[in-house]
Parts: C-alpha cells; structure tokens; sequence
C-alpha cells in the first residue's frame, strides 16, 4: 500500500481496501502459543505462581506438584505450562496435555484454553481444528479474552462455523473489554469498515487508541492514520507523527513509510531529509518501497545520503543486537 503521489505535498488519506487488507487479522487464525499465560495466583498457590512469575520453574514446578495432588485445577493448568514450554522440566507435550486434561475437567478456562491451542496445533495427537473450535467456545463461554478473541477469528473467517460477522464483533467484544489489543484493533476494524457493527468512526478510534496504548502494532499504524485525517479522533499531524514514530520503532514496515514521507514534507514533525531517507531505506529493507522517495533521496546532497546510510546501519546494527 502506498500513498498517492503528490510531489512533496504529503499525502496520507491511507485508510484504502488494501491498506486494511495488510493489517486486518490474516485469512488464517493465528492462533495464540499453545500454553496460555500463567493464570492469576490462587491465594492457595502463591508459591507457585510467586515462582513461575520470577523465572524460578523448579520451584513452580515443585510447589504446583504439590497443590495439583490436593486437586488444585490451576495448579494442574500451571504444570501444563511449565511441561509444553519446557521450563524447569524437559518439554513433554504429552505430559502437558495430560495436566491440561484434568484442569479443564474442572472448569479451567486456561486450560481449555490451551487444549484448544493444541488440538489446532496438532499437539499431543492428530490436528483436529473441530475439537479445537469446541474447546475455545467452552473457554469463551467462561470469560477467556484470548478465546473469544480465536473464536471471533473463526467466525470471521467462515472457519468451522458459518461466516457470522455479527458473532465476530460479539466475541470480539468480550475480548477487546477484557483488555486483549488484537481483539481491539479487530473490533475497531469492524467498526471502521460496518461490518457486524453499525459503521461508527469514533468508535473506532477508541478502540484504535487502546490497542495502540497497549503496544498493538496495527493498531498504532491505522490510530496514527485517523489522527493525520481527524477521521473518528480530533486532527493532529504532530500526534500522527509520534504514534508512527512508536510503530516505526517496533518495526513496522508501513509506519517506517509514513514517517519518512512526514519527515520529507515537514508536516507534524519538522523536515529532516537524513531522517526521511533513513526511515525510507529502512521501510524498503522490509518491503515497503515508495518511488517518491526515491526521487526525493536521489536529489539529495552526497553528504545528506551518507549521514543517512550511516544511520541506517546503525538502526540495524541495534535491531540485530536486540533479536532473538
């Protein structure tokens, strides 16, 4: 998706079919990591999950070992955890499952949840998207933000169910008020566009900005686009300019794009040719080339195109040094 072409005259009324194509939850479920995050502490477990929480897995290990024999369902959900990511113990997805099993015989939305995960994973057996769809609707049922949230995905998508945009946006709901930013950023895209909801851009906004407070990338990049157009929000380039700013930092390739066309035109932040050419090379790296500022970096001074190549190499030496 690129902007429409209008010499140095910024142009970002962004918000087109294809824009959203690129940043609109993808044709297939992506589903979270198989093992959930760990659960609140049970004031009865608080050795535990004080443990878990702390990096301290042999002792989590050892002390939900010791609650999972009183029948405890989140310690037994916890020892799911610690044997599917291999922590503390040797990874044994088996034996993950197992735990997980007899969590979610009592009720354990997490452990539901996580049964889901590795029922579409295929995890401990056979892949079986049906049973992994059924158990994300008992962990739905009982209150799971990332459940609703794949759930919502699914009927998105026309994925075990019916297409039911309507019961996506629901869904999505109960997620996005739990505070989970995917499902934000989803439900603010329906609302954007009127889909399963009445078409209502404030609403959007908000739920945009929330996202992209919470670190939601996506988010961050179409927040920054109704900023720059004051579509839902109140109008402000140098707000667009620093919400880009966040998301180009996090690597996206699309805010990168944005910001070094701002920086060329001097519109919300101030004009800095080193800069635009930076965040350009940058944003192409990734794949997201843009002619115009091509033409804009190719009429700089040799001097302005070696501060930026420097920069460029320093940005990447710093991304490459932090990866995992």
């Amino acid at each position: 998706m690129r902007c429409p072409r209008a010499a140095l005259a910024l142009s970002l009324m962004l918000l087109t079919t294809a824009a959203l194509a690129q940043s609109k939850p993808p044709a297939s479920p992506p589903l979270p990591p198989p093992a959930p995050k760990a659960p609140a502490a049970d004031p009865n477990a608080d050795l535990a999950f004080g443990a878990y929480q702390r990096g301290f897995f042999i002792t989590a290990f050892n002390e939900a070992s010791k609650r999972a024999q009183q029948n405890d369902a989140a310690a037994m959900t916890l020892l799911g955890e610690l044997y599917a990511n291999g922590l503390g113990v040797g990874r044994d997805d088996i034996k993950a499952a197992q735990w997980y099993k007899m969590a979610a015989a009592q009720n354990n939305r997490d452990a539901l949840f996580a049964l889901a995960m590795f029922a579409f994973e295929g995890r401990a057996g056979t892949n079986n998207p049906t049973e992994g769809a059924r158990l994300l609707g008992e962990a739905a049922k009982l209150g799971h933000p990332a459940a609703n949230y794949n759930l919502g995905l699914l009927y998105l998508q026309g994925q075990q169910f019916a297409q039911d945009f309507g019961r996506a946006a629901e869904l999505f709901k109960v997620a996005a008020n739990a505070g989970n930013s995917e499902a934000q950023y989803a439900l603010g895209t329906m609302y954007k566009e009127g889909r399963g909801v009445p078409k209502d851009a404030k609403q959007a906004a908000l739920l945009m900005a929330r996202a992209s407070i919470a670190g939601n990338v996506d988010a961050m990049v179409e927040f920054a686009i109704m900023q720059f157009n004051g579509e839902g929000t109140e109008k402000s380039e140098p707000a667009a300019a620093e919400t880009f700013l966040r998301a180009a930092r996090r690597g996206s390739p699309i805010a990168q794009n944005r910001l070094a066309r701002i920086l060329m035109a001097g519109r919300g932040l101030p004009a800095d040719p080193v800069e635009a050419i930076k965040w350009h090379m940058i944003a192409k790296a990734a794949g997201a080339g843009d002619p115009e500022l091509d033409v804009f970096m190719a009429k700089q001074t040799p001097q302005v195109r070696e501060a930026a190549d420097k920069a460029v190499k320093k940005w990447m030496s710093t991304v490459a040094a932090v990866a995992p």
